[in-house]
């Protein structure tokens, strides 16, 4: 289960990433002034969850609207027609990863088409812009941005509580949030695009979960928690009087404004010692609910209390299910069944062993009942059966001893709500995955309700590497942050179980033997055990190799590639080789401690390092390296490289810092000199696939920096031209861990992200051009075009438009007009300059994806709006073609 959620990468961002000063010129020569692009589908290969969901949010006025916020991974709605969840956030860009991490969600009960999100990681150093609130008025399929003068912490301790911002109930145009970092109470009165501090609110917090740490992490106040409306103290239009605010602070938790939020008190007689983690109304029978915990969470939490306030008298009741003294545990996951609103629900969050608990009572919280409990010690009842067959791996391949079982009802249970129109359904997210019920009602009448994974589509896993072998079932492996990683056989399917004899808490590297992929090797950090690991069936089956002395956390590994030996950079010592498969180690000299390393794909005993600006070669196995002449490197350690499948001494090296050496260089001769490529500003990563047909040499794929524009990209003429293949509303925030291609199938490409998952990509285009600018002809010849309509709502709509080149030559530049026959109007579109005039749009290209090869293909999206219908546009024109529509 997921603990800390620090940012993986958290040492490679500030190198490459934080840096305030404006990237390196390339060395000899700039960009081409335009960029190829090409139209690829986007999907990820499943895994099903995998992170910790802290919020979910059911709109209170339309059925099966909900979204779920994760840490870094982004913001989710659901799709009751698939049962499925879709990301919102894929748009957001390299150099504002951290709005992938979601502090607050709130859906507009008002009108529901409007969703706001309260944006950004970390309020430390490790995130170097401002937090931002997003609005939506497509329910999250586009969004507009509020820059704040302060950090958010959806990656934070505290993560948990909330939902910090908040919508009026009976005046949707004003919100407020919560924030950390002692910077108060904010507070929108024009649908969020602006916000102001409410200079009246007394108290900024002064919680934080560790005052001595140096980070800034740990130590940052938590400030203002969550923020709750008594609709019943407003009319439609006005602005609901009564409003009431957590605060992390243990002795003044929760205020009260009953002027509209322009004066504020302490409630008095609430209890002290504790913190609010959530504040729920019943405004029906009048009752604020509490649930308190030591501390912020989500995973530390020892002690905790539940309260029940009445509005009307002020009066104050404990109604904690168990005594505070019988707690090893805070309580949280907050929620009341509206429409039984006597019907109350909490849980244990922070009870790991033997699980969580669960707590239900149907008459306001004078009794309860648990979701377990002892028939006689150890032996357990449970009011719930759990099936994860859609999702096998959340049993971790445990076999615990009772009170214990497998799987887990769950831990860092934050996030519990029951939908507001079904009382048998109710949905709450784990340290893990989210998980639901439909039949909740059956623990009244002495049955028992079924619990399910309902996370398909919600990808939140941290990647660390990737790797795609040549042969053998295996289509890829991926080495992953809390919970270790997966062998793909299908990446249409969950895998039964991450990697295990052993299972890493995370595993930070993994390679396999090239002329051999049947031997596979991963690495990683274990509370205590083995950190690494060997297969030889292709990564079915593993088995525990020994460490060397001193090991602490699972650095770097590199396969020879007849598989014959390995070497090994773990953190906590220096570079380590053995041949046979680590039974024991010796120590390779003339290279440093915590080198980056890799093999040769061809010669089985040379393997490669990197540290601080000088690559090392080995020729004899690992035993000794010897530091290479070449210069010009990057000086810092923000650097992954790889070589070339099947060829000697062929290898790309990418990374380093805006503030030095920033690019891809290439050498052929073993790493005695590189060459850096003047067409690339900066890259991060380097990976192969398939050669395009009629290419010899393997596709190249790097997340990198080229003309200006920040993407993944592909070249199949050994770097001379790129194209662009993702686009603006695919970008994922930071794609800089891992990237590779797939040696079988061609155009295909593997990206890492740090929360959204595995995403691989699918190309449309089967001839593989290199990328290339130049001066071709405007367009000619044949074009077509497919309208897809992706998703649509009450008024609003979104579509892609996919352009083709049917001709046989070369588009440098398009313009694609049409004509909406039911007066829809385009509110905002990506990856391509529009305009509007009446009926009739045109779409044209930017700069980066002009150049469409005969045979190619480009796309753009937009959102809009509609009434009446919305039929699609069945004429397409390019200059004075017709293009083919479908």
């Amino acid at each position: 289960m997921r603990r800390t959620r620090i940012l993986t990468a958290v040492l490679a961002l500030a190198a490459g990433l934080l840096a305030g000063v404006p990237p390196a010129a390339a060395a000899d020569g700039g960009a081409p002034d335009t960029l190829a692009a090409d139209t690829y589908t986007w999907h990820n290969a499943r895994i099903d969850g995998g992170g910790f969901v802290p919020g979910i949010v059911f709109n209170r006025t339309e059925k099966n609207l909900a979204y779920a916020r994760t840490d870094i991974g982004g913001a989710y709605r659901w799709s009751e027609s698939t049962r499925s969840w879709t990301p919102l956030l894929d748009s957001v860009g390299w150099d504002e990863w951290g709005h992938t991490g979601v502090v607050s969600l709130a859906s507009d009960s008002v009108d529901p088409d409007k969703v706001y999100a309260a944006v950004g990681t970390y309020t430390n150093s490790w995130d170097p812009t401002n937090g931002a609130v997003l609005r939506s008025s497509d329910r999250g399929a586009s969004w507009q941005k509020a820059d704040l003068p302060f950090k958010l912490g959806g990656n934070m301790p505290g993560r948990g509580m909330g939902e910090r911002l908040a919508i009026d109930p009976n005046k949707d145009s004003v919100l407020y949030l919560g924030a950390p970092s002692g910077k108060g109470l904010w507070r929108s009165t024009d649908s969020g695009v602006s916000w102001s501090q409410v200079t009246g609110f007394p108290n900024v917090g002064d919680y934080q979960q560790d005052p001595s740490d140096t980070t800034g992490y740990a130590s940052d106040n938590q400030g203002i928690v969550w923020v709750t409306f008594d609709e019943s103290t407003g009319t439609s239009g006005s602005a609901t009087k009564t409003v009431y605010v957590g605060v992390a602070d243990k002795d003044n938790a929760v205020y009260r404004s009953t002027d509209a939020g322009a004066t504020w008190t302490r409630l008095a007689g609430q209890p002290i010692g504790y913190l609010a983690h959530k504040g729920v109304l019943d405004a029906r029978n009048g009752y604020l609910y509490l649930a308190y915990s030591d501390t912020g969470g989500p995973y530390d939490g020892g002690k905790g209390q539940l309260w029940r306030y009445s509005t009307a008298t002020g009066g104050w009741t404990n109604i904690s299910p168990v005594a505070e003294a019988d707690t090893s545990y805070g309580f949280s996951g907050l929620t009341v069944d509206r429409q039984h609103p006597g019907t109350v629900m909490a849980t244990a969050y922070s009870s790991w062993w033997p699980d969580t608990q669960i707590f239900r009572s149907t008459d306001s919280g004078a009794t309860w009942t648990k979701a377990w409990d002892y028939t006689s010690y150890p032996n357990r009842s449970n009011r719930y059966t759990i099936d994860v067959s859609s999702s096998p791996w959340l049993t971790f391949g445990a076999n615990p001893s009772p009170p214990e079982q497998t799987p887990k009802l769950g831990w860092m249970t934050e996030s519990l709500e029951i939908d507001p129109f079904d009382s048998d359904r109710m949905m709450y997210g784990t340290g893990a995955t989210l998980y639901g019920t439909e039949n909740l009602t059956q623990w009244d009448s002495g049955g028992r309700f079924t619990v399910t994974p309902m996370v398909r589509g919600l990808e939140e896993t941290s990647v660390n590497d990737l790797a795609a072998p040549p042969s053998g079932g295996a289509q890829l492996f991926s080495a992953l942050g809390d919970i270790g990683g997966f062998r793909h056989t299908d990446l249409t399917t969950v895998p039964s179980m991450m990697y295990t004899s052993p299972t890493f808490t995370t595993t930070t590297s993994l390679d396999f033997a090239e002329a051999n992929p049947d031997t596979v090797v991963r690495v990683g950090d274990l509370d205590s055990g083995p950190g690494i690991a060997f297969s030889t069936d292709n990564g079915a089956n593993w088995f525990a190799g020994t460490d060397p002395s001193g090991v602490s956390g699972g650095g770097t590994v590199a396969a020879a590639a007849d598989g014959s030996r390995f070497v090994w950079s773990p953190a906590g010592t220096g570079v380590q080789y053995t041949t046979g498969f680590g039974s024991s180690w010796s120590a390779s000299s003339g290279i440093p401690a915590g080198a980056v390393v890799e093999s040769d794909r061809a010669d089985a005993k040379t393997f490669y390092g990197f540290k601080s600006g000088k690559f090392y070669v080995s020729t004899d196995g690992g035993a000794t390296f010897s530091a290479s002449a070449a210069t010009g490197l990057p000086s810092g350690d923000s650097v992954r490289f790889k070589a070339l499948p099947g060829t000697k001494g062929d290898v790309w090296l990418a990374g380093g810092a805006s503030d030095g050496a920033y690019g891809l260089w290439h050498s052929t001769d073993g790493g005695a000199t590189f060459t850096r490529l003047s067409n690339v500003d900066q890259a991060d990563t380097v990976g192969f696939g398939k050669a395009a047909p009629g290419a010899s040499y393997q596709t190249l794929y790097t997340s990198a920096k080229i003309g200006g524009v920040r993407g993944i990209f592909r070249s199949t003429d050994r770097g001379a031209t790129w194209t662009r293949i993702n686009d603006d509303a695919h970008q994922w925030g930071w794609t800089g861990a891992a990237i590779t291609g797939d040696p079988r199938v061609y155009g295909r490409v593997y990206v890492s992200t740090n929360g959204r998952g595995v995403i691989y990509g699918d190309t449309s285009d089967s001839g593989g051009d290199g990328g290339g600018g130049g001066t071709d002809p405007p367009p000619a010849g044949a074009c077509a075009v497919v309208y897809r309509i992706t998703n649509q709502w009450a008024g609003g709509f979104q579509a892609d438009v996919r352009l083709t080149n049917t001709g046989s030559t070369p588009w440098s530049g398009w313009t694609l007009g049409w004509s909406f026959a039911n007066g829809q109007t385009v509110g905002r579109l990506w990856n391509a300059d529009w305009a509007q005039s009446g009926k009739a749009v045109t779409a044209r290209n930017v700069s980066w994806n002009g150049t469409v090869a005969a045979g190619s293909s480009v796309s753009f999206g937009f959102t809009g709006t509609w009434t009446g219908a919305n039929d699609r546009p069945t004429a397409f024109t390019l200059g004075d073609r017709t293009c083919t529509a479908s």
